[in-house]
């Protein structure tokens, strides 16, 4: 069931958490990279996706085997219900955005010349160029510097609103010439990538919508269920990490109350540090470069 629609990060590590795990919901499934691992394990499987798009291709992909299709987002009110009711042993969540939208010039994700400034993962709402045309200074300054981490984010801000006053933004060219001018010339790939990606998780609300998602995904799995997340952007990351590092604690009070109510941790951080490809990981898949995998155990009763 391999295929080059997806190439799955970590996939030894999935592999392995999945081991006896029965019942799987791949919350990001794209071209469906993991939900293979789980499927030829003999687990029945639960493909959530945003993107039509990707939902289709798993469809050609796995035709009549034991998989069953979801079109929403992870922290839907739908897609939770459907979760819930499905019973999973664990949850994985790939986030990001995958190797065929990237691909997909007129999804808008790249920064290949003339490709449209789009980067909507379920092909709704305001665009990319929606953004960069309508957002205040500040906010366009915000954008950067919290998604990007993008010390002259005002800088880069001015420019673009000195340019969309000229002409609307609507193609990558015009980001990039935007990045150029208030980064200076020497300004290569790894900017763009990065400030591109900025963007792209402004339009599709990820930080947030990871952050209202996890808890209640943990609390859609059986006792002794694992949620699985791999992350590729610092934001993500720290959300994931503080989140499963709070469940474990054994006192979740609040500070300062004299006496402990809680009914103690929620379970177990799997993964004490995140785990990372190996060199030869990257090699063949440069994507699993920045990812990072992290792992918690529901406790039973929790």
């Amino acid at each position: 069931m391999t295929g080059t629609f997806h190439t799955p990060v970590l996939a030894g590590t999935v592999a392995q958490l999945g081991q006896g795990r029965r019942r799987v919901v791949d919350g990001t499934l794209g071209g469906g990279g993991h939900a293979a691992l789980f499927l030829e394990a003999g687990a029945q499987v639960l493909g959530v996706d945003r993107d039509p798009e990707a939902l289709d291709a798993a469809r050609r992909r796995f035709g009549n085997l034991p998989i069953q299709y979801l079109h929403g987002c992870f922290g839907e009110v739908h897609v939770l219900a459907a979760i819930d009711a499905f019973r999973p042993e664990l949850v994985l969540l790939d986030l990001g955005v995958s190797s065929h939208q990237l691909d997909a010039d007129p999804r808008g994700f790249s920064f290949r010349p003339g490709v449209p400034l789009d980067m909507r993962m379920g092909g709704t709402g305001a665009t990319a160029a929606d953004l960069l045309n309508s957002l205040p200074q500040p906010e366009l300054r915000e954008l950067f510097r919290r998604y990007a981490d993008e010390r002259r984010a005002g800088r880069l801000a001015g420019v673009l609103v000195e340019r969309r006053a000229r002409a609307p933004l609507a193609i990558s060219d015009d980001l990039v010439g935007a990045i150029r001018r208030a980064l200076g010339p020497r300004t290569g790939p790894a900017d763009f990538a990065r400030l591109f990606q900025a963007v792209r998780i402004a339009v599709n609300d990820e930080l947030e919508t990871l952050a209202r998602g996890l808890d209640a995904l943990r609390q859609r799995l059986v006792p002794g269920g694992l949620l699985v997340v791999i992350a590729y952007h610092s934001g993500e990351d720290r959300i994931v990490k503080h989140a499963f590092r709070d469940w474990g604690r054994t006192c979740r009070c609040p500070p300062g109350q004299p006496v402990c109510t809680c009914a103690g941790p929620y379970g177990r951080v799997v993964t004490r540090r995140p785990v990372e490809a190996d060199a030869d990981e990257v090699a063949g898949n440069p994507r699993a470069r920045s990812a990072r995998l992290r792992a918690f155990e529901v406790a039973d009763g929790a």
